[in-house]
């Protein structure tokens, strides 16, 4: 697999997302914002951090960058694209998932490592996981994702929903924590999996999320 992590201004968690994807033996470049072509790559993936501030609303000025209509492209070829945190709010606020991600519903920033359930195992995001109860870090104050009812039960009867939040830690609708797109190539999670790959730090519970993606692709 051939992997670009895509740099805004503001990213933060780039380094970690390199440095846990070269653990996996994926061949990655950091790409800038600005770049209009990455085409050459197999899977895109939009870091966490607070692209251009997050001033306006998070990820609402990233979603204009020049290398979104390629992501977008990208996206519809059928190419793993994958958000977290921060990447998460840019795909939702570029149209690519539905849904919003608001302030938590308590105001202040989480910082804590929580338990999640893999709702649907069967993705090209956790198929290599062998239990469906782990163990991830989140670190966000706007991680409270947000859709109405129709559009929470259709993702519900879709399989859409990949990860929720054992103990609705942000007020999230029905305690979602990832969803992926209908095609099952795009994910957007609030948890951090790149921070959770080194047991001697004691969590690499995001050590399955990695080994998912370089499991062929037959199903989603």
């Amino acid at each position: 697999m051939k992997a670009a992590v895509v740099q805004f201004p503001g990213s933060n968690c780039d380094v970690d997302l390199v440095k846990a994807l070269k653990q996996f033996d994926v061949a990655v470049d950091v790409v800038s914002h600005q770049q209009t072509d990455v085409f050459d790559y197999d899977a895109l993936f939009l870091p966490g951090g607070f692209s251009f501030g997050d001033y306006l609303r998070s990820g609402a000025i990233a979603r204009f960058s020049p290398i979104m209509t390629t992501v977008k492209q990208a996206a519809a070829a059928g190419k793993t694209v994958v958000g977290i945190c921060n990447g998460f709010q840019i795909l939702t606020e570029a149209g690519l998932l539905p849904g919003q991600l608001m302030q938590n519903e308590t105001p202040g920033f989480i910082c804590d490592q929580v338990g999640i359930e893999i709702e649907n195992p069967a993705t090209r995001f956790t198929k290599a996981y062998d239990r469906t109860e782990i163990t991830l870090p989140v670190a966000h104050g706007e991680g409270r994702y947000y859709a109405d009812e129709a559009t929470v039960a259709q993702l519900n009867a879709q399989h859409q929903v990949v990860l929720r939040y054992q103990t609705n830690v942000n007020g999230s609708s029905d305690r979602i924590a990832g969803i992926m797109n209908e095609a099952g190539n795009v994910f957007g999670l609030m948890p951090h999996p790149e921070r959770a790959v080194e047991s001697l730090l004691g969590n690499a519970d995001g050590q399955g999320f990695f080994r998912s993606l370089l499991v062929p692709v037959n199903v989603h």
